[in-house]
């Protein structure tokens, strides 16, 4: 039942129920008695087929048994539709809390977020304090804001980006109440180069380009106008207190339009102690322009929530964050930097 994109690994699917009656498509693979379980939350308009990389990747590199989760947001992929008053921020972080009750029932979780899914983790975060402090031992934050879009530019001049987002927040109004239909399915190819120039950064596989245009045809119109109001309202600077004292990483391409590196640069001030990872040549979608990047930066934070090494704190976090930033300078794949640089 696996779909095109996933690797050989082939994981289990499940279903959540939730009270509203829509059914989230969840895979499950790994070790079902590991200590530690991964739960990777994809972005908006896409579906869990964007993991496919780290889904194979992270059993052989962290060495140890593990447990991964992944699933489809409400609206996205093969969940089910949802009415346009249940596309917000709200319902995902309640969605991601269900998944874990009924799937994630014991242990400990690592939580990814790409975009939207790093905004789901910082409101479940907020609305579910108390299970968050309990379940949660790391945080990985990708391409993500916890500002909205306050910091989107577009790659275009500031008076362009007006126009843009006028045009996108009148069209997207219209596709909010146009029901649970896929009708852009078909044209999905013929909008390649706007995706490609959007989502990507200085080269793209093509078969990444195609499979994200995959991703965004399988999503509901009424999801993909529904959720988008509330990516701009989004504000969660003050929900990242609770990851403080968590291993963490964030992860921003320096090329990326959508999630720009200011927003990750308000993250990683408010998580002084987390990885920093800059992927120099990239754009808004890391797990496909830099898997490994985002496996070893998962990894990591595993290894430290295991208790496996320990967590980097205060100079020493910033010490080996410049190290490894001047080791990235000599290579083409990656640069990392300290959280906050003086």
């Amino acid at each position: 039942m696996s779909r095109t994109g996933y690797t050989e690994h082939m994981p289990s699917v499940t279903w959540v129920d939730l009270p509203d009656e829509i059914r989230l498509y969840v895979e499950e693979c790994g070790d079902p008695s590991a200590d530690l379980t991964v739960v990777l939350l994809h972005g908006w308009t896409l579906d869990a087929r964007l993991w496919r990389r780290q889904v194979a990747d992270l059993p052989v590199r962290l060495g140890v048994p593990v447990r991964i989760v992944t699933f489809d947001l409400r609206g996205h992929g093969n969940s089910t539709a949802c009415p346009r008053g249940a596309t917000t921020l709200f319902r995902l972080a309640d969605d991601l809390a269900e998944v874990l009750r009924t799937r994630v029932p014991d242990g400990r979780v690592v939580l990814v977020g790409h975009s939207m899914g790093g905004m789901t983790i910082m409101e479940y975060a907020h609305r579910h304090a108390e299970d968050f402090a309990t379940r949660v031992a790391g945080v990985v934050l990708v391409a993500t804001s916890a500002e909205g879009t306050l910091h989107t530019t577009y790659g275009v001049p500031a008076a362009l980006a007006r126009v843009i987002r006028r045009v996108e927040q009148a069209g997207l109004a219209v596709l909010a109440r146009s029901g649970p239909w896929r009708p852009h399915r078909p044209v999905m190819p013929v909008l390649a180069p706007g995706l490609r120039w959007f989502g990507f950064g200085d080269s793209a596989d093509p078969e990444a380009v195609r499979l994200t245009a995959d991703m965004i045809g399988s999503a509901r119109l009424t999801a993909i106008g529904g959720f988008r109001p509330w990516i701009d309202l989004h504000n969660r600077v003050d929900a990242l207190e609770a990851m403080r004292a968590l291993p963490a990483a964030v992860l921003v391409g320096a090329r990326d339009r959508l999630t720009p590196l200011s927003c990750a640069e308000t993250i990683a001030r408010a998580l002084p102690d987390a990885e920093h990872v800059v992927c120099p040549q990239a754009g808004h979608m890391l797990p496909l322009e830099c898997p490994d990047e985002v496996s070893d930066a998962v990894v990591r934070v595993c290894r430290q929530a295991t208790g496996a090494v320990p967590k980097p704190v205060g100079v020493r976090a910033r010490i080996g964050a410049m190290a490894s930033r001047m080791a990235g300078r000599r290579g083409p794949s990656r640069q990392r930097r300290p959280a906050a640089e003086s």
